[in-house]
This record gives C-alpha cells, structure tokens and sequence, in this order.
C-alpha cells in the first residue's frame, strides 16, 4: 500500500477513535473506540450472558482459570476468561485469539464441527510451543480421541508446561461452535483430570440446555 493512502487511511480511522497516534513517538495504536465497541460486542452475546454463572461456579469449584471460547475459521476466540491469581502469571497479556491446533477448546469443537476442523487443516499447523500439534494425521488422531472420551486436553501447546481441558457445548444436532474448559500448571491440572473432565462436562451441558435457540 502506497504510503499517501496509508496515511489518509490512517487520518479517517484516527477522526473515527478506531486509532490513535501516540504524539511523542508518531506511531499509531488502537483507539478506545475499538475498545467500546467490542465491549458492547462481549456484552451482547448471548452465550456468554447465559454461561457467566456457570463458569463462576466451575471456577470456584476447580480452583482453576474457566474459559469460554467460540471458533472464529481456523482459530478460537476466547469470550470470557475468569482468572485465578496464580494462573494471571501464566497467562500475563495473552491475546483472545489462538489457533484452533493450539488449544483444548479449539479441538473440542473441531470434533463436533467439520467446517472449523477442515478450516485448520487448509490453514496448516504451525508449531507455538513444544508439544503443538503439526500434521493433518495427529489433528485427525486427536478429534477422533475427543469424540471417544467427551472432552479434549492440551498439554504444553499454548504455553510449556500448562495443560487445559475443554468440553464443547453441545446444540441439538449435537454440533459445537463453543466451548468451555479449565486452564492450570500441567503439574496440578494432570492428576485431577477425570474430576475435572466431569465438573467441565456437567457445565458445558448446563450451558448447552440454557443457551438461546
């Protein structure tokens, strides 16, 4: 792009409160506006007004991060995230957005939604940390393990050493497009997991007989 009409771009969204310019340094960075606006975009989702109680209570009960995500193409966007203390060292200012590859929450719903599974796999897998999932053949593995045992696990393939264990929220065709799941340092998540598995599971279904439409 020609720097004259990145700059009148630029110039329009500025006038907007999309962007700002920082006046020592000259560069640009996101408005409050974006800000606004994606507040009023959290605040009317449906699925998140009907999980919020629901993960509050699986939080308390767990002890651990909840996490509610949404498959947006290839990747997961994270809607809701109720943090413990110990898990914000882990997490610090980690975006919303993942590949689905990555994350507990993204193979849920890839098991249960073939346009989100086939939208990874034209996307490829791109390693993030040590253990990430990087062939066609181990994301397939991986979705028929999720079907078989009801919910989906991540270990060290967002961040080296913490494990996450999702379960999607089902609708009537038993199809997902959401999930919830629970985040800690793989040392406290592992040897909890059939515990876990349940309390998720018994959430992601109470959110699923709830949810709108």
């Amino acid at each position: 792009m020609a720097k004259s009409t990145a700059h009148r771009l630029l110039t329009t969204l500025c006038s907007r409160g999309m962007v700002e310019q920082n006046p020592e340094t000259g560069s640009y960075r996101l408005g409050l506006h974006l800000y606004e606006l994606g507040q009023l975009a959290q605040a009317r989702n449906a699925v998140r007004h009907v999980a919020l109680p629901i993960m509050s209570r699986l939080a308390e009960a767990t002890g651990h991060t909840v996490n509610l995500a949404v498959a947006d193409g290839p990747d997961v966007v994270f809607l809701e995230r109720l943090e413990t203390s110990a898990d914000e060292r882990i997490l610090g200012h980690a975006g919303r957005r993942f590949p689905s590859h990555c994350t507990s929450s993204g193979k849920a719903i890839a098991a249960y939604n073939p346009e989100a599974a086939q939208a990874r796999r034209d996307a490829g897998f791109p390693p993030r940390v040590s253990h990430t999932v990087r062939t066609q053949n181990d994301w397939d593995r991986q979705l028929v393990e999720v079907r078989r045992r009801g919910f989906a696990t991540s270990s060290s393939e967002s961040f080296d050493d913490v494990t996450t264990l999702a379960v999607p929220i089902l609708d009537s065709r038993r199809r997902a497009t959401t999930a919830i799941s629970v985040l800690g340092p793989t040392a406290r998540i592992t040897p909890e997991l059939d515990r876990l598995a349940r309390l998720v599971g018994q959430a992601a279904r109470r959110i699923g007989r709830t949810r709108p439409g």
